[in-house]
């Protein structure tokens, strides 16, 4: 989640992931026979065959016909099982019935997993998150809609060999398919966009690029991506990367909308790979003329956007209730006030 000042609670760091060793040993993991297995085709004509593999045109997303493509979805809370408590519950909507769910109820057009990096998961159980994610990427694309792959770390630049890692994995086993989008740094927090998050993406980047030159790639800014302006101002050498702006509506008001308004002036293309309908923290009630508010620019400006989050989390941000099934097939009582309202939004967005 992304705050002005703080975003969700302090999570404990993890130390840079420094062993080559343990590298090559993830990538032997990652490549064993039955892991990299090719995702079924999709079985029916759907959002990905509408408008094809998405580009960056001036400051704009657009589709295979050269329009811009304004999509809504849902966002995974973080990856991890393992632990700790808050997240080991949530990562049981990471199955393929889920995404069919939301495709079929929802009508939703585009899903982001969030590999929660640190603590206890990417780097301590490379082999079971990427298992675990890879299981929903694989459901979007056999539901042809577009899946964002999401490195979800708040210190990213002191992991880059393992984001290179990672990526260059996803990038060998998904990069022919134009339903993939790469978001290769969550949020940074209060770091430096030239010497901190630049360098970081610049080389993730080169990685992803050497293995598939086409997938869109989406760029975090410092203080949890809303520094967009910042990064305009300093763009990434890529025709094909945006910048993630993220929101929570109980939190985030005009000031944001204007750094976002700069940043499409100075030429960059945004894409809101997380909002929310309350406050930053994830709780609060829905800030509903706030949330008008949001989804007007969003229309104004033709951005695509991912809602957090798929969750039975105690909070108000979370779309379901404890009861709710793993698998869908939710009605309106296995959902929050948020997960109705967001349910709406998305089924009357999507045509």
């Amino acid at each position: 989640m992304s705050v002005a000042v703080l975003a969700w609670p302090s999570l404990p760091r993890m130390n840079t992931f420094k062993s080559a060793s343990r590298l090559a040993i993830l990538v032997a993991l990652l490549s064993a026979p039955g892991y990299a297995t090719t995702p079924p085709k999709p079985t029916v004509a759907g959002v990905v065959t509408t408008h094809g593999r998405l580009q960056v045109t001036g400051n704009r997303i657009v589709g295979k016909d050269g329009q811009p493509v304004s999509l809504a979805g849902n966002s995974f809370f973080w990856s991890q099982a393992e632990s700790p408590d808050w997240t080991r519950a949530q990562s049981q909507y990471y199955n393929a019935s889920t995404v069919a769910w939301l495709v079929k109820d929802w009508k939703t057009a585009i899903v982001r997993v969030a590999l929660g990096v640190t603590p206890a998961g990417y780097l301590e159980h490379p082999e079971a998150d990427t298992a675990r994610i890879c299981t929903v990427i694989d459901a979007a694309i056999a539901a042809d809609i577009y899946v964002i792959i999401d490195w979800h770390d708040h210190a990213a630049h002191h992991h880059t060999a393992a984001a290179v890692g990672f990526f260059q994995e996803m990038a060998r086993r998904y990069g022919k398919f134009p339903h993939v989008i790469y978001e290769i740094y969550n949020e940074p927090m209060a770091v430096s966009w030239p010497q901190d998050v630049k360098p970081y993406a610049t080389e993730v980047i080169a990685a992803i690029r050497a293995i598939d030159p086409d997938n869109l790639i989406v760029v975090g800014s410092p203080h949890w991506a809303q520094d967009v302006d910042v990064a305009a101002a300093d763009p990434i050498k890529d025709v094909n990367v945006a910048y993630s702006l993220h929101f929570y509506a109980g939190t985030h008001k005009q000031e944001l909308r204007d750094k976002a308004v700069k940043a499409m002036q100075l030429g960059a293309a945004l894409f809101v790979t997380e909002w929310g309908t309350v406050n930053a923290d994830g709780n609060g009630p829905i800030a509903e003329t706030s949330l008008r508010e949001w989804l007007a620019f969003l229309r104004q400006h033709q951005l695509s956007h991912c809602n957090w989050v798929i969750s039975a989390k105690n909070e108000t941000s979370s779309i379901l209730q404890p009861a709710a099934a793993a698998t869908g097939g939710w009605t309106d009582t296995d959902l929050t006030p948020s997960g109705r309202y967001v349910r709406q939004l998305i089924r009357a967005w999507n045509p």
